[in-house]
């Protein structure tokens, strides 16, 4: 049996080359999409540093937190999400995927990482978190978290990779096709793949039932609908935070009052406002 170009195309678009950090998507057979994102480990590497810079302040105490009103601890440049063991909440876990990812790439896990990485994170409560800032476990813990900045980025990155794919499987049919064009005029910049990057980890794809208030989410998927322009450059960076503070105060108008969300918005937007500076 004999492979036609046809034949061809359709196995290239089946295809990731995680080497150089290409995204290649195949939607469906009836509609294929394509998109890519090129980055090199110094670039990569960059995002990570600013990233690191919005979640921690760029601290090392940063990368160990639990934030006041949360049910979980949050770890790393990205601040990955641990849940403690027999506690779930609407927000993605990241952090044990991250563990793995590290582990592919060599690295030394701790030994309470290694203790607790099929249970949750060892300690209940804030309270608990916070009382054991300075003991052994958490020292060792944040060393982890110092020494593998990099692969933190790189694991950023791949996330993002796999956001296309994931938001184009759950938009409705008539919005995939902006959904797409969006995303790609974003990434035509450094500055702009900073943003996509940056603001999956921050909020998520938005593909999630459970991460929705009155209906609405506020993840990456509703930033690129709420989007209507063409061509790339920086113009496509400042729309991208535009769409993102309409969408992040809509989420603050709907949010449960007692959250007290608002709180958080001030520093949502000047986060934002790092989308715009090369």
């Amino acid at each position: 049996m004999m492979n036609g170009p046809a034949s061809r195309q359709r196995r290239q678009r089946s295809l990731a080359s995680a080497a150089a950090l290409l995204v290649v998507c195949s939607f469906a057979a009836a509609l294929p999409c394509r998109a890519a994102i090129e980055l090199s480990k110094a670039e990569a590497a960059r995002i990570g540093r600013k990233i690191w810079q919005n979640e921690c302040a760029g601290t090392v105490a940063g990368l160990t937190s639990w934030n006041t009103g949360e049910n979980f601890a949050s770890l790393g440049i990205g601040h990955f999400i641990w849940y403690p063991k027999g506690v779930r909440g609407p927000f993605d876990e990241s952090f044990p995927e991250l563990v793995k990812f590290a582990a592919g790439r060599g690295a030394r896990l701790p030994q309470v990482v290694l203790d607790h990485q099929n249970s949750g994170c060892p300690w209940q409560t804030r309270a608990e978190f916070l009382a054991a800032s300075e003991g052994r476990e958490m020292k060792e813990l944040r060393q982890f978290l110092v020494d593998t900045v990099d692969v933190q980025a790189e694991f950023l990155v791949r996330r993002l990779q796999k956001a296309l794919a994931k938001m184009l499987g759950a938009a409705p049919a008539a919005d995939r096709a902006n959904i797409e064009r969006q995303f790609e005029r974003v990434a035509t910049t450094a500055t702009g793949c900073y943003a996509l990057v940056d603001y999956v980890n921050f909020k998520g794809e938005g593909v999630l039932d459970s991460e929705r208030y009155r209906g609405q989410g506020w993840g990456l998927m509703q930033v690129l609908q709420g989007m209507n322009g063409s061509g790339g450059g920086p113009a496509a960076a400042r729309e991208f935070a535009a769409s993102a503070g309409r969408v992040l105060t809509r989420r603050v108008e709907n949010s449960p009052p007692e959250r007290r969300e608002s709180r958080w918005l001030p520093g949502w937007l000047k986060r934002l406002n790092t989308y715009t500076q090369s």
